[in-house]
């Protein structure tokens, strides 16, 4: 059973962004709960609003009106240090474009959000960083740059990062999109782990074929969910 209190709760989530023609709501009024362990998927067209979504619920872009909750943490009022890390803390974030530092190893990029966030400790958190690694099966690219790997290898490196304070919610943007099947699987069964654990995964996709391995799965359209069935 789900702890009765959710991890994460949207209220009434506005996102306007101004242009030169007018304005775009690309977010009207989203209501959304989200509890420990959930493994959720949230699916959509292209311009749907899924990344703009995800970053609210991140806290990387500001809410126009409307409210984000994590626990007892009002996310919408955190200045933008605060949000960072909070961030940091809380959420793992994995970009579609990887973001990863290119003048970095693979090592040192999953350190650097534990240094951000005053967490690292000398040789345990190596120790980890190689364990997230080996988990995203790039152990032995370690020491090696971006650069040095394929896009899909960079695009498993970036989940590593994302894992690497432990966060309680991992939000991920298209993870799978990049990658072969097979290695797909492989980060599909990572997820399905970490979530067995008590992590809370949101994916984001326009593959529908997603509903087979979430516990719930929401369809985002023009700006509102329009779906919001449980799978299991």
């Amino acid at each position: 059973m789900h702890n009765p209190k959710p991890l994460l709760s949207l209220r009434q989530v506005v996102k306007v962004y101004p242009t030169r023609s007018g304005d775009i709501t690309a977010l009207k009024g989203i209501d959304a709960e989200f509890y420990r362990g959930e493994f959720v998927g949230i699916v959509g067209k292209s311009g749907a609003g899924k990344s703009t979504l995800t970053h609210m619920i991140s806290g990387v872009d500001q809410v126009t009106s409307g409210e984000v909750w994590f626990e007892d943490t009002p996310v919408h009022t955190l200045s933008e240090d605060q949000k960072a890390l909070w961030r940091g803390r809380h959420v793992g974030v994995v970009y579609q474009t990887f973001q990863l530092m290119p003048s970095l190893s693979l090592l040192d990029n999953i350190l650097l959000p534990m240094e951000f966030c005053g967490t690292y400790q000398r040789g345990k958190s190596e120790e980890r960083a190689l364990e997230l690694l080996r988990a995203v099966e790039l152990e032995d690219h370690a020491f090696k740059k971006p650069s040095a790997i394929s896009g899909g290898q960079q695009q498993r490196a970036a989940i590593a990062r994302a894992l690497a304070n432990d966060p309680p919610l991992i939000v991920a943007d298209e993870p799978t999109g990049n990658l072969d099947t097979a290695t797909a699987e492989t980060i599909f069964s990572l997820f399905e782990t970490l979530a067995e654990r008590g992590t809370t995964i949101l994916i984001v996709s326009h593959d529908r074929s997603l509903e087979d391995r979430v516990s719930r799965l929401l369809t985002i359209t023009d700006g509102e969910l329009s779906e919001m069935r449980s799978l299991r």
